[in-house]
């Protein structure tokens, strides 16, 4: 302890003079660091154990370490923990707590290892049970899609390309699309895990140590699957955080378009559904104002996650290796995708349940655009008319339709047959809607009876 009371740095032996002011604040992390004490102290209680197997501690060493580490979880957890800036971060907090509280062998438990290794493995740590945080709750929002699909299979409404109305499909078949590609991101993430899920721990500052540790045991008792092959590697690459931020890039990707059809579909000239009051805000001057400040806040947020990912592969591309300073600046973009992340997946989970559909208008705007125009074109095609022919024959009545401002199932036979004299009284079983979207019966296809189908295979894949 210096003769100010600010204790010592571990490494300040070799240093004659104080660390600037300025450049200790500069350079501490641990006012966003501490949140990793828990996988901190884990991981060092896991060392400790190994050290103790390897007679490099003695027992009574390695219990008084593991006592006087879950002593000072506990005071973290209460709070009642002072962290210190002198000590830049989290780990240093830590050791410097137990050799004050434990004395000699709390200078012991550093025996073998580096902050290097021991910071890849806290992330390596953290984010494998934030990982699986994040898939429960992609899975309890993918939960909540199945039920408002099968609410509405049945549900006509526009299909569009471009935003222009393209052919009917249902409302429980559009939910399901969503479910693929929530699907889709729940598998990316459980890959990604399988690389998180190595452990740096014992690789040191960069070319492993002298000692006579079990590695293997020490990723045993952390759970890991096995320890990272070259130190070098270990201490130095951020790869795995960089994909999982890749992945969380392509989740909120798929929110942020979500969210833009649910901005769309709840204004008034849309009009397909309606939003909780719960998940909306109302406007300071306008007083009719119902404003969808939810999905739209979880599209602006999908900037700042894409910006985390470019921040990460910009803090490696010019690193040589093994470990450099600039690796303090992964953390802050990774602890806020985090929790961004999962704020928006929650949000999202709790807001679907709470939509209803507006039926009518969904299937008056289905009515409009001659979406059933394609239906025409291939009852053609079955009559013996060369696609493009029909392609043709069905361009021509549009436009006679909008000529005249009907739809397609509002003209006479007699109308429809001037274009073509293939065309019999059975056209308008495919004109209809119901029969537009019955006729998609095939595995993907829009029909009702393949929506639940899909439903019914949706909740075997969740249930695996």
């Amino acid at each position: 302890m210096s003769d100010n009371n600010i204790p010592e740095k571990p490494w300040s032996g070799r240093f004659n003079e104080p660390t600037d002011a300025f450049v200790e604040a500069f350079t501490a992390s641990v006012n966003f660091d501490q949140r990793l004490y828990r996988y901190d102290i884990q991981g060092s209680i896991a060392h400790a154990t190994m050290l103790a197997k390897a007679d490099i501690l003695t027992t009574a060493e390695r219990d008084e370490i593991i006592s006087g580490l879950e002593a000072i979880r506990e005071q973290i957890a209460r709070g009642e923990f002072k962290w210190s800036v002198s000590l830049e971060d989290v780990h240093m907090n830590i050791e410097s707590a137990l050799t004050q509280r434990i004395g000699d062998a709390g200078k012991k438990l550093h025996t073998g290892r580096s902050r290097n290794d021991q910071v890849a493995t806290d992330i390596r740590l953290y984010m494998r049970d934030e990982i699986k945080i994040i898939c429960a709750e992609i899975l309890r929002l993918q939960q909540a899609l199945l039920t408002m699909a099968e609410q509405e299979a049945d549900t006509v409404m526009p299909g569009f390309t471009h935003l222009q109305t393209a052919q009917p499909v249902t409302f429980g078949h559009h939910m399901m699309a969503w479910f693929e590609m929530l699907q889709r991101d729940r598998e990316r993430l459980a890959d990604c895990n399988k690389r998180v899920n190595i452990m740096p721990l014992g690789a040191a500052a960069l070319a492993g140590t002298t000692y006579p540790i079990d590695r293997h045991y020490t990723a045993e008792l952390l759970g890991f699957e096995r320890p990272a092959e070259n130190s070098l590697d270990a201490v130095s690459d951020r790869d795995f955080a960089i994909e999982f931020s890749a992945a969380a890039s392509l989740i909120m990707m798929h929110l942020s378009r979500f969210s833009e059809e649910l901005v769309i579909w709840s204004s008034a000239q849309f009009s397909f559904i309606e939003l909780s009051d719960s998940f909306c805000t109302g406007s300071s001057i306008m007083p009719q104002k119902k404003n969808p400040d939810v999905p739209e806040l979880v599209r602006g947020k999908t900037g700042r996650i894409f910006g985390h990912l470019i921040s990460l592969l910009t803090l490696m591309k010019g690193q040589p290796l093994a470990y450099n300073k600039d690796n303090q600046e992964d953390k802050e973009p990774l602890f806020d995708t985090i929790d961004n992340l999962k704020g928006c997946l929650k949000v999202f989970a709790d807001m679907i349940p709470a939509i209803s559909c507006k039926h009518d208008n969904m299937r008056s705007a289905a009515m409009q655009g001659f979406a059933t125009a394609t239906d025409l074109a291939d009852y053609l095609v079955r009559k013996g008319t060369p696609f493009r022919d029909a392609h043709e024959v069905v361009g021509k009545a549009v436009a006679y339709c909008i000529e005249k401002d009907k739809d397609l199932s509002a003209c006479a036979l007699e109308e429809l047959q001037q274009f073509s004299s293939n065309i019999e009284q059975n056209v308008f079983d495919v004109l209809t809607l119901e029969g537009s979207v019955a006729a998609r019966n095939h595995i993907g296809g829009t029909a009702p009876q393949q929506v639940r189908l899909a439903i019914k295979r949706a909740h075997l894949k969740i249930a695996e």
